[in-house]
C-alpha cells in the first residue's frame, strides 16, 4: 500500500498543492475552530500531503510536524513553509501506523483528507494514542459513505450504496482503502479510548473533471467513473447528487469532522 499511495501521489504533488478543495476547504477553517491549539502546542498532522492543514496551524502553536510517506509531497510542503516564512514547521518521512515519534509528544494529532488511504485505521489509531499526551486531541476530517447500524433490506440497500462510491473512488484512485460510515468512525474512535467532543458533517462540492485529473486517470476509466456518477442506484445519486452543467459534472462528498480527547485511562 505504501509503494502504491507513492505512486499515486508522487506525480500529482503539485496539482494537490494548487488543489482548492485541499487548500481552502471548509473543514480546514473548523479544525482551527474546533481544537484552538495553543500557543505552547506540539501538533502532529499525518499524511499531512502538500502540508495545507500543517501550515494553518504553524502560526498558532509552537512546533508543527508534517509527517507523510511521499517525498515529493514533504518536498512541496517545505516549499511551501520557506515561501511563507514558517519556521516552527518541520517534515517527517513516516508512515501513519508506524510514527517516528516518541511517546506523549503532542498535544494535538491532526489527519484531514487522508484515513481512507490506511491499510490499517486501527494502527494509525493507536499510534495516535501513543504519541499523545493524557487528555491530547486527535481530530479528523475524511470523506464517509453512507452506512447504517440498522438490520433489513432498507439498511442493506444503504451499506451497498457505501460499498458502490468505495468501489467509485477505488476506480478513480488505486490507492483508496475505503470510506467509511459515520457509525464506524464512532465506533473507531470510542474503541481506540477517545471521548468524542465534536462531529458534524459537511458537504464538500466537486467538478468532475478535476477530480479525476487529480489522479491522471486515463480517458477509459474516466468514461467509466463518469457512467457511474451519473447511472448510480438512487441511494448512491441521492447522496453524491450530481449535476450536469453544459459539458461539466458537479457532486458532492460527504464530509465527517470528527474530535476526541484522549482518556487518560488510554495512556500507555
Amino acid at each position: 500500500m505504501t509503494a502504491n499511495v507513492q505512486t499515486q501521489f508522487g506525480p500529482g504533488a503539485a496539482d494537490y498543492a494548487a488543489s482548492a478543495v485541499h487548500a481552502a476547504g471548509e473543514s480546514l477553517g473548523r479544525l482551527l475552530a474546533l481544537t484552538r491549539p495553543q500557543p505552547d502546542w506540539r501538533v502532529l498532522d499525518v499524511a499531512a500531503g502538500a502540508g495545507h492543514t500543517a501550515l494553518a496551524f504553524a502560526p498558532r502553536a509552537a512546533q508543527i510536524v508534517a509527517a507523510d510517506i511521499t517525498p515529493e509531497m514533504l518536498a512541496k510542503t517545505r516549499q511551501l513553509a520557506q515561501a511563507r516564512d514558517i519556521a516552527n514547521l518541520t517534515t517527517t518521512f513516516a508512515d501513519a501506523g508506524m510514527l517516528p515519534f516518541g511517546h506523549g509528544r503532542f498535544h494535538l494529532v491532526i489527519c484531514r483528507l487522508a484515513a481512507h488511504h490506511f491499510p490499517s485505521l486501527s494502527r494509525f489509531l493507536a499510534e495516535a494514542v501513543r504519541v499523545l499526551r493524557p487528555g491530547g486531541l486527535l481530530a479528523v476530517t475524511d470523506t464517509i459513505a453512507p452506512g447504517s447500524r440498522l438490520r433489513g433490506k432498507k439498511a442493506e440497500r444503504v451499506r451497498e450504496a457505501g460499498q458502490y462510491i468505495n468501489a467509485f473512488e477505488k476506480l478513480r484512485d488505486p490507492s483508496h482503502g475505503r470510506n467509511l460510515s459515520l457509525f464506524e468512525w464512532e465506533d473507531r474512535f470510542r474503541q481506540a479510548g477517545f471521548e468524542i467532543t465534536h462531529q458534524e458533517t459537511l458537504r464538500m462540492s466537486l467538478d468532475f473533471d478535476d477530480y479525476a485529473a487529480r489522479m491522471r486517470v486515463s480517458p477509459a476509466n474516466r468514461l467509466r467513473l463518469r457512467a457511474m456518477l451519473l447511472q448510480a442506484p438512487p441511494p448512491v445519486l441521492a447522496f453524491l447528487t450530481p449535476q450536469t452543467l453544459g459539458d461539466r459534472i458537479r457532486f458532492q462528498f460527504t464530509e465527517l469532522i470528527l474530535v476526541g480527547r484522549l482518556s487518560v485511562s488510554s495512556v500507555q
